[in-house]
């Protein structure tokens, strides 16, 4: 075994792979066979390629996808798992008509904010119409409701009827203060889509999110671009009656002139809302919204494949990622030339790991227990494919060993260290320890926990259910260039490519960075397959009362 496999990597990276081999051997590392990166490279160039359509649930683009993923597990000699290799997800398509504007008025005055610049509003009421008008304005602060924390910000106010302005994040994130919630960490609670969960139960007909790009982690066009078009959401028996009639978004400046309005401040009233005792405030204004609704059931697919294991077959080691982006906007293409929301990065990249790491598991001996590779659909919608296959599971989710979700590669170069979203949570951050001082790479925390990251993705449904769940990718620190040039890499994507048009592959991209965290998630699934340990999540985690119950008598 060789004592140090960096000096190898930086071979591949400054080399160039016209000068080495098109496969990043490491084997060195004692840990895997030989990951390809032309194989990889094409998965992701497939998958994101214009043929594809912005791989949308229930569209043309999902047919190719999905039928390319069947096909190239079974070409890899996957077997399809509980005899398909698709589980089907009801979905609903609700799409807006665009023709939108919130009109608010008071104090003798009328302000009105149209669809896509002042607001982004909608419904997951399965209706041809909702709405909400001349509804009451109620600033909510965060709108929590955290017992725990001994925090409730709908304490002494009826909001049944009304409309509530919310802040995003919680209030630990704009107090720095470490002992409020998870200080700069954001806690679920500062979730939007708990925003919207908790204003239902209070009994609110609108729901108003105020986007602050850092707070939420994106810029005010991704909102934009994420909740245009139609919009997914599982097929429920009561149509989703227990939502609130409108819930949206609206940018700072929506804020702070409606509140203006009101003879409030944006500002001074967030400073109110991240103090203990903090007490809602009406606002004496009424907000009017007036959605109408094209509505079309459809059945998406995620699709499974398994590689069996030869002694305990019926235990899993579980790899997920999902196959889906945000589609093909033909409006936007007539306006800006472009309207296909490829989803390279996001996630592509994610979706042609599951292929390379079946790859290189086939070629291999075997192990102990299965491999399941997971690729979910309507992960953009709400995490829907994952949360459809951990309620309704194929196999008993006691009997998944462990998981690790994928969800945007690194496609800049080799990475010193690997970075573990939701860091300290689970007892799989010791195996990658060990796997990571093999390919002499450092595990550091999330360096942006303020933005939620570990519960946006795939891993949190299965998490919920008690399973061990690992979401780690490559850190900032660059082998070319250091953090200053990842920092800098990562926030340009963010800014400029991140649910847009613009994540498109880059056959100029350096995936070794990739290649190298495919290693490290097969050195885990490897160990893990080969024994009979079953790891849980660390004391006092949230999800370890859930798992501890799954396992108990087994």
């Amino acid at each position: 075994m060789i004592r140090s496999a960096l000096p190898l990597l930086r071979c591949v990276l400054l080399a160039g792979l016209a000068a080495c081999s098109t496969e990043v051997d490491v084997t060195a590392w004692d840990v895997s066979p030989a990951f390809r990166h032309d194989l990889y490279a094409e998965h992701v160039r497939v998958l994101a390629s214009d043929e594809f359509e912005g791989r949308a649930p229930a569209s043309q683009g999902e047919e190719k996808t999905v039928t390319y993923l069947r096909d190239r597990f079974a070409e890899l000699g996957c077997e399809p798992l509980a005899g398909s290799w698709f589980q089907e997800v009801p979905l609903v398509e609700i799409t807006a008509d665009p023709d939108v504007e919130l009109v608010v008025r008071g104090n003798g005055e009328e302000r009105r904010y149209p669809y896509g610049g002042g607001v982004m509003a909608w419904t997951k009421r399965v209706v041809a119409s909702a709405g909400v008008e001349d509804s009451e304005l109620v600033f909510v602060g965060h709108g929590i409701v955290a017992p725990e924390y001994g925090w409730d910000d709908y304490a002494g106010v009826d909001v049944r009827g009304k409309t509530v302005v919310v802040l995003v994040n919680d209030p630990g994130y704009g107090s720095r203060d470490p002992d409020l919630f998870g200080g700069f960490a954001m806690t679920y609670y500062g979730r939007w889509t708990y925003k919207y969960e908790e204003a239902a139960r209070q009994g609110a007909a609108g729901v108003l999110v105020v986007h602050e790009t850092g707070a939420a982690g994106y810029p005010w066009a991704v909102v934009r671009g994420s909740w245009s078009g139609p919009q997914f959401e599982l097929r429920a028996d009561d149509g989703h009656a227990g939502r609130a009639a409108v819930e949206g978004w609206i940018p700072q400046s929506t804020a702070r002139e409606l509140l203006a309005l009101a003879g409030r401040s944006l500002e001074g009233l967030t400073e109110a809302a991240r103090r203990r005792g903090f007490r809602a405030v009406p606002l004496g204004l009424t907000a009017s919204l007036s959605l109408s609704n094209t509505i079309r059931e459809s059945t998406s697919r995620n699709v499974t494949a398994v590689l069996r294991g030869t002694e305990r077959p019926d235990e899993y080691v579980l790899y997920t990622a999902h196959w889906d982006h945000l589609g093909y906007d033909r409006a936007l293409e007539a306006a800006e030339g472009d309207g296909i929301y490829n989803g390279a990065v996001d996630n592509a990249t994610g979706t042609a790991g599951l292929l390379e790491l079946a790859r290189v598991f086939a070629g291999g001996a075997r192990p102990a227990r299965s491999i399941l590779f997971l690729a979910v659909t309507a992960e953009e919608s709400g995490l829907l494919g994952s949360e459809w296959f951990a309620a309704h599971p194929p196999v008993d989710l006691a009997d998944v060993v462990a998981g690790i979700n994928m969800d945007g590669l690194n496609v800049h170069g080799l990475a010193r260290d690997v970075e573990v979203i939701g860091h300290g949570s689970s007892e799989l951050e010791d195996v990658l320890a060990r796997a990571a001082a093999v390919q002499e790479r450092t595990v550091v925390p999330d360096d942006e926990p303020e933005k939620g990251y570990f519960y946006r993705s795939d891993h949190v449904s299965l998490a919920k259910r008690g399973v061990p769940m690992l979401y780690a990718k490559s850190g900032a620190d660059l082998v070319a260039g250091g953090v200053e040039r990842g920092r800098l890499l990562a926030d340009d994507y963010r800014a400029h490519r991140y649910h847009k048009p613009g994540d498109e592959f880059d056959a100029t991209w350096d995936l070794t960075g990739a290649l190298a965290d495919l290693a490290l998630y097969h050195a885990i699934g490897l160990e893990l397959a080969r024994s009979d340990a079953w790891p849980n999540w660390y004391p006092g985690n949230e999800f370890r009362a859930t798992r501890d119950a799954s396992r108990a008598g087994r």
